[in-house]
């Protein structure tokens, strides 16, 4: 359990979490894939990142039942701890030095809506879905990085009802690369991340830092500015209220461990 490396192929780097059942992931699991995705944009030998999970989902989002654990004993921490966590794990990967690929299987909710927000191109599977289901779990977020996925007036709607969209539909809208077969999706990955890898490492370096020059959006200070809402919600005492929910029986559904 944790994050892993490998690079399975020249000039490609394969960051890998596993936090089962579901990947939702501890304060601490953010960071260290935030160090790793770093660690491998660093690395002068890797071309191209490729961001992967382990299990039936790729990411949903942070670990709730630890956040109900600290709060229940009166304490933040957890909170700031995975708003942190999160801010840095998305900067990560935005700010890899190489572009980053994600293949993503099954659910990818809240943070991992962040995660693929900010990556270069995105492989999904056929059982993929995507969705902020944030306003049933007592949050706010990621709204800048879905936005960078889907239309304005479908964000508003899928962020206001909680809903999710399919890895095809996110592929008509131009947000994913490609859609493949489950079992194929490890090598589909692979096989974009080794087009990219065959170009100079230099140029792919300098070609990052001059899309991310000219986003209109800093996603940075968006996502930031977004967190200060979710404290608000927290500080209000509304955030508990919701998250006291969270797998009791009649309320709101989940995948979240």
């Amino acid at each position: 359990m944790g994050v892993s490396t490998s690079e399975p192929d020249e000039g490609i780097a394969v960051v890998t979490a596993d936090y089962p059942p579901v990947n939702a992931l501890p304060v601490r699991g953010w960071y260290d894939l935030a160090d790793a995705v770093r660690a491998a944009g660093r690395d002068p030998a890797v071309r191209c990142v490729v961001l992967a999970a382990t299990g039936r989902g790729f990411n949903a989002g942070v670990d709730i039942k630890e956040l109900q654990r600290d709060t229940a004993t009166g304490g933040h921490g957890a909170l700031l701890g995975a708003n942190r966590g999160c801010a840095e794990a998305f900067s990560a990967v935005y700010e890899c030095e190489v572009p980053v690929v994600a293949a993503v299987q099954g659910f990818c909710l809240g943070g991992g809506i962040g995660l693929v927000g900010n990556a270069d191109a995105i492989v999904a599977a056929d059982d993929a879905t995507f969705g902020l289901p944030e306003l049933d779990r007592g949050a706010l977020g990621a709204a800048t990085h879905l936005a960078r996925l889907v239309p304005q007036h479908l964000l508003r709607t899928l962020y206001y009802t909680s809903r999710t969209v399919t890895a095809a539909e996110l592929r008509a809208h131009g947000s994913v690369w490609q859609v493949v077969p489950r079992a194929g999706l490890p090598a589909a990955a692979r096989e974009v991340a080794r087009e990219i890898a065959r170009k100079d490492g230099f140029l792919l370096r300098l070609a990052k830092a001059a899309l991310n020059g000219i986003d209109p959006v800093d996603v940075r200070r968006s996502y930031r500015f977004e967190q200060g809402f979710t404290f608000e919600a927290n500080l209000s005492g509304v955030a508990d209220r919701v998250r006291d929910t969270f797998g009791a029986p009649g309320g709101t559904p989940t995948t979240e461990g």
